[in-house]
């Protein structure tokens, strides 16, 4: 083996892998940094992590002339059809109101107790990004999922609570009390026990899975026609689509500026991090080759001595296996160098977040890792195999 490595040493160029190091750095740190920030930006709409960006909320437009002409704010089978059938929607579903009474009580000894009339509403659970146990209803069960609107918090905080010199409450904290729900129709009157699994700043509703409100609807309701729904939430392809403002304001639709321009935001975003991330692989790519055509230079220039060893009964393993050695050590030393240059960079961008969004916590850098992790294994495998098929060819041609 001793020899083996001696061989090596005489014709390396250092150039040359100088030359793969830093460009095949550039692209490591260019996949890592975009796989990370990415994740970083993502946890600045983290209250909202069971809603993907893409989903928009419609209703029709509210005006006093519908209101005194008695304009239905409700959407037809038609309407509905017509919507999901435009190329820039991917799929829709629509808001299931409740048609019982709800009325719930709010708990927390030494702290708050309070009351108030609820309405629920429900949407196709493919449309809420919830682990399936935390958001599962059997029927039957006493205890229901509910996700609350972010503003009904920030409502009561400075509104309710100020005026009445009653604690302010967290998310935390009003996860935590007891939530009494109580529902009342078709001669049924039973009491629940409401489960907090999140808070939305997108969604103006009262959220209950959608097997709960079938169940309910049918049992509270009893025999009552299904109200024909007042919002549809929808996935877009692309948010950026100036059909999509053309066609709502064509049918007298609406949806909310702000969620539609965040979510246009959103998407160039992937779409940048996407491209930076195409230019990164294609870096590595270049890099790869840069590091194979120097090692098969290296073996070329050995040739003669390493079919000597070959011959005299070192196997093609033990030849092949210095080389692979130098490219696997030069593959991870680029890893740990390129995460060291990833977390540098993240702590300066990680900095302003938090300036400018003082609650923000930074999510792991797990997601980077893995995908460097990843890159290291599947290029060290290909590194490995090509090594060791150079050397094969050289005892083959020998033989």
């Amino acid at each position: 083996m001793r020899l083996v490595w001696k061989l090596l040493k005489q014709h390396i160029s250092i150039p040359q892998f100088v030359g793969f190091f830093f460009a095949n750095l550039v692209g490591v740190v260019i996949i890592l940094l975009g796989v990370q920030f990415y994740s970083d930006y993502r946890a600045l709409d983290s209250e909202d992590s069971f809603m993907k960006s893409d989903y928009m909320i419609v209703n029709k437009k509210v005006s006093t002339m519908s209101s005194l002409v008695g304009r239905s704010s409700t959407f037809t089978k038609n309407e509905i059809k017509d919507l999901k059938d435009e190329p820039f929607v991917e799929k829709m579903g629509a808001f299931t109101p409740s048609s019982f009474n709800v009325w719930a009580r709010f708990e927390v000894e030494g702290l708050a107790r309070f009351s108030t009339d609820m309405f629920f509403e429900s949407v196709p659970d493919e449309f809420v990004d919830v682990k399936s146990e935390a958001w599962k209803y059997r029927e039957g069960s006493k205890q229901i999922p509910i996700i609350l609107p972010k503003n009904y918090l920030d409502l009561y905080n400075f509104g309710y609570a100020q005026g009445k010199g009653l604690p302010k409450l967290s998310e935390g904290i009003l996860g935590a009390m007891k939530l009494k729900i109580h529902i009342v129709g078709n001669d049924y009157s039973d009491e629940y026990d409401g489960r907090i699994v999140g808070f939305s700043s997108r969604l103006n509703t009262i959220l209950v899975p959608e097997a709960f409100m079938a169940w309910g609807n049918k049992k509270y309701a009893g025999g009552k026609a299904a109200k024909e729904p007042t919002r549809l939430i929808m996935e877009v392809n692309n948010p950026t689509d100036d059909r999509i403002v053309s066609y709502l304001q064509e049918h007298n639709y609406e949806t909310d500026e702000s969620k539609l321009d965040a979510s246009k935001t959103n998407f160039i975003l992937r779409v940048v991090i996407s491209i930076v991330m195409v230019v990164g692989v294609v870096i590595s790519i270049l890099s790869f080759y840069i590091l194979m055509l120097s090692v098969f230079l290296l073996v070329q220039k050995n040739s003669t001595k390493l079919e000597n060893l070959l011959v005299i009964g070192y196997s093609p393993t033990k030849v092949s296996f210095p080389y692979q050695v130098l490219t696997v050590g030069l593959n991870v030393l680029v890893l740990i160098i390129s995460v060291i240059v990833m977390l540098i960079i993240r702590s300066i961008y990680i900095g302003m977040f938090e300036n400018f969004f003082p609650d923000y916590g930074a999510p792991s850098i797990v997601p980077a890792m893995v995908v460097g992790g990843l890159l290291l294994v599947v290029v060290s495998i290909f590194n490995i195999i090509a090594v060791r098929q150079k050397v094969m060819s050289i005892w083959e041609n020998k033989q």
